[in-house]
């Protein structure tokens, strides 16, 4: 049976986190596919908190999914719902299943599925549930346990095969005989995973689904469940996993997988829904957009059926393009937040200039905030560079420029022309003298245009540095 997804509608997509850990990348680029079709469409986007594992859910990781989402710039027009405040809607549907008889009671034992299972394995058989609680016409059903509360399975056709025609694999037909009878309520009531999906996307008319495709064997379940209710069906895509630089699936192993490590570690926002967006879609040849040519492009299609991988160069090459991209007070807010948190106080108004000189080297903010931090903090000048560039035959340079800095105008033209008469009376070549002072003043001998840098720093910082040689 071909399942048809029903008359046109207005696009209405979800992204539904589970909070037993923070917003990991997989479920960020989910998110933001789901987004960004809904926007491209004038659609609505959702956001749900599937719950039910109560014994793994946290609140603290609902607080990081809704700031990753928040950070990203996702925003949602409805919710977030969360699943366990839903749970009498549940019941109420579960209910009418069991009446209309597409529900039934088990009252199997784990230790008794356990040895249903071993028994099919010792068989050759694939093991599933052998539906012996299973109402059927001319069965007769073993009376109740007493004491004993059933789980409640759905009834799942026995014959046929499910298909949909995938958004992103194309059609995918998975018979019915591979899908034994799933739980749809534990023995304590709670509601589970597949079933709770269905009711909510049954209830918030979600239009599309966008999602990994280790949802792939869960989809038959859910379009069975929503034909059962007599449901309109929604559009399924199911996205390949993101896999690490080994080819595996990404992991914590492979480095940070939560969305807001990425924040911490000094990665803008539009930089990573950029690069995550060109994890499995592309457009054309164009490697780095803005988010409004993002939402004018993303119409579903395009979507990659193999998977992507991570990069990690790739993705400092995206940062480092938007760092250089953005506005020097903008820029200054965010490396002004960083060196706060180091209690460093950057409100003389330097910032923003600081930014403009060292951005076009840097891949992330917290570089840009070190190196910012060496105009504000005293630095340690790295021994081996001192030791090569602080030679005898330059400090007695070193003093002289100190002597013209101290009475010089203090900017880059007047600093640049004390350099070149220091130069000029030592006859020593700028290599030498930049060396040296880069050392002393930045800590480093790599940095930008000396004169460039002097101007930024205060007078008498520059003055004490030189006068350490």
């Amino acid at each position: 049976m071909t399942v048809a997804p029903g008359p046109p509608r207005k696009v209405r997509t979800r992204i539904a986190p589970s909070p037993t850990g923070f917003l990991h990348l997989g479920t960020a680029r989910t998110a933001l596919f789901s987004w960004a079709f809904a926007r491209h469409f004038g659609g609505d986007f959702i956001l749900r908190i599937e719950d039910t594992d109560v014994a793994r859910s946290t609140q603290e990781a609902v607080d990081q999914i809704i700031a990753a989402m928040q950070w990203l710039k996702l925003d949602y027009d409805e919710g977030p719902f969360f699943q366990m405040q839903r749970l009498d809607r549940y019941r109420v549907v579960i209910a009418q299943m069991l009446r209309e008889g597409s529900a039934y009671h088990c009252y199997c034992q784990p230790e008794e599925l356990d040895a249903m299972r071993e028994a099919q394995r010792a068989r050759g058989d694939k093991p599933r549930y052998d539906g012996r609680w299973r109402p059927e016409p001319g069965k007769e059903l073993p009376a109740p346990p007493s004491g004993l509360r059933p789980v409640v399975r759905f009834r799942n056709p026995a014959d046929g095969a499910v298909t949909w025609d995938d958004l992103v694999k194309g059609p995918i037909t998975i018979a019915n005989r591979e899908l034994d009878d799933l739980i749809i309520a534990r023995a304590d009531g709670t509601p589970t995973y597949n079933f709770c999906v269905v009711v909510d996307d049954w209830d918030m008319e979600i239009s599309h689904v966008l999602r990994g495709d280790d949802h792939v064997n869960n989809t038959p379940r859910q379009i069975n469940i929503l034909q059962a209710l007599g449901a309109q069906l929604p559009l399924y895509g199911h996205v390949p996993m993101i896999l690490g630089p080994d080819g595996d699936k990404l992991s914590k192993r492979h480095g940070a997988v939560s969305v807001m490590q990425y924040e911490e570690a000094g990665y803008l926002p539009e930089a990573m829904l950029n690069y995550l967006a060109r994890l499995g879609w592309s457009h054309g040849d164009d490697e780095l957009f803005e988010r409004e040519q993002l939402l004018h492009w993303f119409d579903g299609r395009h979507l990659a059926r193999s998977a992507a991988q991570w990069d990690a160069a790739k993705l400092n090459w995206v940062n480092a393009h938007y760092i250089k991209a953005m506005g020097d007070q903008a820029l200054a807010a965010i490396v002004a937040q960083r060196l706060q948190s180091q209690a460093i106080d950057a409100s003389d108004g330097r910032l923003p200039g600081i930014c403009a000189l060292f951005k076009d080297r840097c891949e992330t903010t917290v570089v840009l905030a070190q190196w910012a931090a060496a105009f504000y903090v005293a630095v340690k000048p790295v021994s081996d560079e001192r030791d090569k560039h602080v030679s005898e035959a330059v400090r007695p340079a070193l003093g002289l420029l100190a002597g013209k800095l101290a009475l010089c105008g203090w900017d880059k033209s007047s600093i640049a022309l004390a350099i070149r008469e220091v130069l000029a009376e030592s006859g020593l070549k700028m290599p030498q003298l930049a060396m040296a002072v880069r050392v002393l003043v930045m800590g480093t001998s790599q940095t930008p245009s000396l004169d460039a840098v002097l101007a930024l720093c205060h007078r008498s910082a520059v003055l004490e540095r030189l006068q350490a040689a």
